[in-house]
């Protein structure tokens, strides 16, 4: 399933690198004429990311060189060690022993490359491009090209790609149609017997191995979605490698050309929590389709923030879930929505997460975590809260340190629509009593969101704003601890209770109120004298909400701790207390 979603969607996109070839980023060019000629170096995209070229496809692996065609890093071009430069002359004996070591292995790259090119060449002798790139190396080019202006940018970035220019031309070498030619009559291996393909259904001679895939945290020159040690217990019924998984040369290049996009630096298809990669997309490529998956990018943390209104695009995003998942924004009911997650191996990336659900159903799921987190937010300049960045940073220190698993679990809360993982709510209540009461609004929002997920039908759910028919004790001692600081800060012009008493009161109030109460009392004295108006309103809120509480608990269970913060956050946040403040 898997392997045909990635082939659906190579086929979606239409502009994917055809079988053999691949985009790959160049930074420098070498020029030549049609003789050989070495006229000048060009250096093409930025200092960080080179010009994307569509060149044969390369795998290398073992320590046997394996050049590309016309094109590859610069020790292959160009014969460069860059070692050299870190070696100084007075260098002991073993170090000056290494590097000669060094210089003659990229020797041994630089003449595997000039070997391979010239074996293509004399397979198309009319081509004169080709022909070309032979003459340089015949000529001693690499001499002039090292005394070029360009070069001392060459030895600064020794691990970007290289390829040859005829003087005049408009493409590259690496480019030339005859080599794409080659790359489609090429074949991985030998013949094998014909099977039929798991991902199309069709006849085919199917590959022998499959083309790595390079994934953060996993080796630097890529690792296999699929892959089959040789006699190591994985073969079946006498079959080795990927004859164990028949797949035709072509649905392997399309599913691992897919993955490889939208694996690729830039890519709004993926998204990285802890080790583990996520990568998403749409069988469809229709409005609604590029919609979601833009959205789901942007809400997962990766928004680019506007200085006029930072908020506006989660709110855009929001707009697209609730249209897709209402019926506004039309889609097929065939429409699929993929979520693959992957990790990191020795040889084999692992599948750790997949999910597969209509288009709908996961807008739904979407759209629901949008309004779960929904609540009160005044502030004067508001900023984005419910993206998973947002909420991760929120029940951390200093946004480090995220609890192992807890992003995954976050993640797959929002994508199926399942209660909020335990330890998201425990991680934030540790954080608030940590920092003194800080009950940000990206905290509210996850305690509401984690408690109205419980299906603890004895509770009534969190609401947006105040709730003044709440009459959960915990929610209850919330309210009433808000309004007694109120009180001292209108009295005093500080809010010391909160820094002494909060914890205590948010898990063992009948400890904690009668000392505050009796505090309260001074409080309201002292601010009759000057503003007799301010104190009888707080002093109507501190009866108003004790007329509800029977008893003070004793204690309060975690859940009740956080409906406790959540009372003392609605009631800070109620619209006539801030006119009042």
């Amino acid at each position: 399933m898997i392997l045909k979603a990635l082939y659906d969607y190579y086929n979606r996109c239409g502009d994917l690198a055809p079988t053999g070839m691949e985009y790959k980023e160049i930074s420098f060019l070498v020029v030549i004429d049609e003789k050989g000629n070495f006229k000048r170096l060009e250096q093409r995209g930025d200092d960080k990311n080179g010009q994307k070229f569509l060149v044969m496809k390369g795998v290398r692996s073992g320590k046997t060189p394996k050049p590309y065609l016309f094109w590859d890093n610069v020790e292959y071009v160009f014969d460069y060690c860059k070692e050299q430069a870190d070696v100084q002359e007075e260098a002991d004996e073993a170090a000056k022993k290494k590097l000669e070591e060094e210089i003659a292995k990229t020797h041994a790259k630089n003449v595997a490359l000039i070997e391979k090119i010239k074996e293509v060449a004399n397979l198309f002798p009319e081509e004169k491009e080709l022909r070309a790139v032979c003459d340089f190396y015949d000529k001693g080019g690499l001499d002039a090209v090292k005394e070029d202006s360009l070069w001392p940018n060459v030895e600064k970035r020794s691990t970007v790609n290289v390829s040859f220019l005829i003087e005049g031309h408009t493409k590259i070498v690496a480019e030339n149609p005859c080599l794409r030619s080659l790359a489609e009559s090429s074949n991985q291996g030998k013949k094998h017997k014909q099977s039929v393909c798991l991902i199309t259904g069709e006849e085919c001679d199917p590959v022998a191995t499959t083309t790595p895939t390079a994934i953060a945290g996993g080796n630097p020159s890529g690792s296999r979605l699929v892959a089959f040690q040789t006699n190591k217990g994985y073969d079946s019924y006498g079959k080795s490698q990927c004859l164990n998984a028949p797949m035709s040369k072509d649905a392997e290049a399309a599913f691992t050309t897919a993955l490889n996009r939208m694996l690729a630096k830039g890519s709004h298809n993926k998204f990285k929590l802890g080790n583990r990669t996520f990568v998403f997309w749409a069988s469809s490529d229709d409005e609604a389709s590029r919609k979601m998956e833009d959205g789901l990018f942007d809400l997962l943390g990766f928004t680019d923030e506007r200085d006029d209104d930072p908020n506006a695009k989660i709110e855009e995003v929001r707009k697209v879930f609730k249209a897709i998942s209402s019926g506004s924004l039309k889609t097929n009911l065939d429409d699929r929505f993929y979520i693959l997650g992957l990790a990191p191996n020795v040889a084999r990336i692992a599948v750790v997460y997949w999910s597969e659900t209509s288009l709908k159903e996961f807008a739904t799921n979407i759209e629901r975590h949008f309004s779960d987190m929904e609540i009160v937010d005044n502030r004067k300049e508001p900023k984005p809260y419910m993206g998973l960045r947002n909420m991760l940073s929120a029940v951390t220190l200093s946004g480090s340190n995220v609890t192992p698993n807890l992003p995954e679990a976050v993640a797959k809360s929002i994508f199926l629509g399942i209660p909020y993982p335990y330890t998201l709510f425990s991680s934030c209540i540790r954080r608030i009593r940590a920092e003194s009461g800080d009950i940000r609004i990206t905290r509210a929002a996850i305690m509401k969101a984690y408690l109205n997920r419980l299906n603890d039908n004895n509770q009534k759910k969190i609401t947006i704003m105040l709730d003044k028919q709440n009459l959960n004790p915990g929610y209850l001692c919330g309210r009433l601890f808000a309004v007694l600081e109120g009180l001292q800060f209108a009295a005093n012009g500080q809010d010391t209770i909160r820094a002494s008493y909060m914890n205590a009161a948010s898990s063992t109030p009948s400890a904690v109120f009668p000392t505050i109460l009796k505090l309260s009392n001074s409080h309201y004295s002292k601010l009759a004298k000057d503003k007799k108006g301010l104190a009888i309103f707080f002093d109507n809120q501190k009866k108003e909400i004790m007329a509800m509480i029977q008893d003070f608990p004793d204690t309060l269970e975690l859940g009740d701790q956080g409906r406790f913060f959540l009372g003392y956050y609605h009631q800070k946040n109620e619209k006539a207390n801030k006119e009042t403040d």
